[in-house]
């Protein structure tokens, strides 16, 4: 495999701080459902790790996450030096957290490439996907870019936000295994009719939440965009590697804008051109965010209608159910559809159709002060 231009000044930023509500009961503060095999017998995050290893060595790899999950995540990963694994002080979102990595990467390195990933995705398509991820860092180290994979939408989704391609943009690159596309717009979470009308025109892409890009160029865009948010973690940046680093940290981290990466940064660039061209590059390479219990039957199940079980089952007359369990064997009789997941204190039950509202129940017991289930 061809290294991308400036292969030497990539790191990829493993973003880690996620609570995965819809994956309750397993999922809790401490065991989010990064730190879960949820698929496979591995958790998600040690999934992510691995795949990038081809692409990134272990020196190359960081991570972003909180206090409750920074001491699992060590123990998942220890070749990833100890430095490289921040920690928010409390949860600022995804544009601070890439920009405290970035902030981290140019006191290193004034030329640092990111990848910026999510913890929790599953990719099927290995080799292609290492192609992509080269290809996109070809783009960013060729000047002030900021690039996003965009995956080939199979369906009309709503829960995803859309990225529309305009022109495509002409790399100099000999690797690139994908077409280039200038980025027209951002568009979050589309009622039903425009998914529709978004599918039948051939031109938009789910945003998968992958982004490439000089970590130079970010801060760039963060002082023009977020000039507050910028100002505070410099001065923080400025304690990097002293004493004084963890509770200049802590004073500032609280304070600063609670908004996403889409929000705060690419979509303005869009709108504002100027300090960053914004690109995608299609990535058909067997994704899903496996964003609920639903999701991970899609994922799993061997045919239409078929039970899938992460335990002893006995079925009889019922079809299209997910089942997890700690340690019972479970037992189903003349139901379909259904989601089923046991822990030692919880027990969810409920249609599979209705698994992306799992959060809810969360969002309830946290009302309720029911601290011992969250």
């Amino acid at each position: 495999m061809t290294r991308p231009a400036d292969s030497s000044s990539a790191h990829a930023v493993i973003l880690a701080g996620g609570r995965g509500t819809r994956f309750w009961p397993r999922s809790r503060l401490r065991t989010p459902k990064q730190l879960l095999n949820i698929v496979g017998s591995s958790t998600m995050f040690e999934q992510t790790v691995q795949r990038l290893l081809p692409v990134f060595s272990w020196r190359r790899l960081w991570c972003v996450t909180n206090a409750e999950q920074s001491a699992a995540i060590r123990k998942l990963a220890r070749r990833i030096p100890p430095a490289h694994i921040l920690s928010e002080p409390v949860g600022r979102n995804t544009a601070a957290a890439i920009a405290l990595a970035a902030f981290h990467l140019v006191h290193g390195d004034q030329d640092a490439l990111m990848a910026v990933l999510p913890s929790d995705h599953f990719i099927r398509d290995l080799p292609r996907y290492h192609d992509i991820v080269d290809a996109a860092l070809d783009v960013a180290a060729r000047g002030p870019n900021l690039v996003v994979l965009g995956i080939p939408p199979t369906h009309p989704e709503t829960g995803y936000g859309y990225i529309e391609r305009s022109s495509s943009w002409s790399s100099t690159s000999s690797i690139s295994p994908t077409s280039v596309f200038a980025v027209s717009r951002f568009t979050e979470k589309p009622d039903a009719s425009t998914a529709r009308q978004f599918l039948s025109s051939g031109d938009y892409y789910w945003n998968a939440g992958m982004f490439f890009w000089r970590a130079r160029t970010y801060l760039d865009c963060l002082k023009r965009y977020l000039p507050s948010t910028h100002a505070a973690l410099a001065r923080v940046a400025e304690t990097i590697g002293t004493r004084r680093y963890a509770s200049a940290l802590a004073r500032a981290y609280p304070r600063l804008e609670n908004i996403s990466v889409d929000y705060a940064i690419l979509e303005r660039a869009t709108r504002e051109p100027g300090a960053a061209g914004v690109y995608v590059l299609p990535a058909d390479i067997g994704w899903s965010d496996i964003g609920s219990w639903a999701a991970v039957y899609d994922l799993l199940a061997s045919a239409p209608g078929a039970n899938v079980a992460r335990v002893p089952l006995c079925a009889i007359d019922a079809s299209g159910n997910y089942v997890w369990s700690s340690k019972k064997l479970v037992a189903l009789l003349g139901v379909s559809d259904l989601v089923v997941v046991e822990t030692p204190d919880a027990l969810l039950i409920c249609p599979r159709s209705r698994a992306q509202d799992v959060s809810k129940l969360v969002k309830s017991l946290e009302s309720s002060r029911r601290r011992d289930l969250l």
